[in-house]
């Protein structure tokens, strides 16, 4: 492959004005099985397993089970697996590290700091989602602008310096009523947490609805400040 950003350049320009479903279908044919998708059952990721069942079946798609879920996500993810027959693996956390993790700090230790949330999100997320990129050059991903302050400025290709990977997203200019619209229109299966408010689904401990007015990301580490909110997996070094 070529240096990446003149890759991610290229790429640019190829999917200049095609759809999220195009976008997708153009990415396996550059990267091949180099590229997989990581799902966490969100509304966005449940659209996106659908246009790769439409488009490029072939792409192995993924999620990290943190241990912590909801046990409407593992229904979900039950009901998913069944609807669309392709290749779905999970990771979980490397077990020593959680019980070492938790035998020192708690098992709540994510309400104590945000050092100590980032730890958490680190051992249950970050390392398992390394090992699922492990073998490949490329990425997708479910992530929007208008999802929070710290994607503001994301693009379809973009540079994951945490990974050392190109990250894809299909979506990234799509707003909420898009998204509404493409699972209403296709039957997309959702979480049903959604309908009681919960617009972005983690783990259970560190989730919760959304109160009329707040922010669609209020719901994620609600102690924290939105500058603060992501987990890592999304990691984006500042410029300058």
């Amino acid at each position: 492959m070529n240096s990446p950003l003149k890759k991610i350049g290229e790429l640019k320009v190829k999917t200049k004005g095609l759809t999220p479903l195009e976008i997708i279908k153009l990415s396996y044919d550059e990267f091949g099985s180099r590229v997989n998708f990581a799902s966490s059952l969100g509304e966005e990721d449940q659209i996106i397993t659908d246009m790769i069942a439409q488009v490029a079946p072939k792409i192995e798609l993924f999620t990290l089970d943190t241990g912590r879920l909801f046990p409407e996500t593992y229904e979900l993810l039950a009901k998913t697996q069944k609807r669309y027959p392709m290749t779905f693996k999970i990771y979980y956390p490397e077990t020593k590290a959680v019980e070492e993790m938790v035998q020192k700090h708690g098992i709540n230790l994510f309400y104590e700091s945000i050092e100590n949330r980032k730890m958490c999100c680190g051992v249950r997320k970050v390392e398992p989602l390394r090992r699922a990129l492990a073998n490949v050059d490329a990425w997708i991903c479910g992530l929007r602008r208008a999802q929070a302050l710290t994607r503001s400025q994301l693009e379809v290709f973009e540079w994951d310096d945490a990974n050392q990977k190109i990250k894809i997203s299909p979506l990234a200019h799509w707003s909420l009523d898009d998204v509404r619209k493409y699972i209403e229109e296709h039957h997309i299966d959702v979480n049903p947490l959604h309908a009681q408010g919960f617009v972005s689904i983690g783990c259970s401990s560190c989730t919760r609805a959304v109160k009329p007015g707040e922010d669609i990301r209020a719901g994620r580490w609600w102690w924290e400040q939105p500058e603060q909110k992501e987990c890592g997996l999304h990691f984006k070094r500042e410029k300058g």
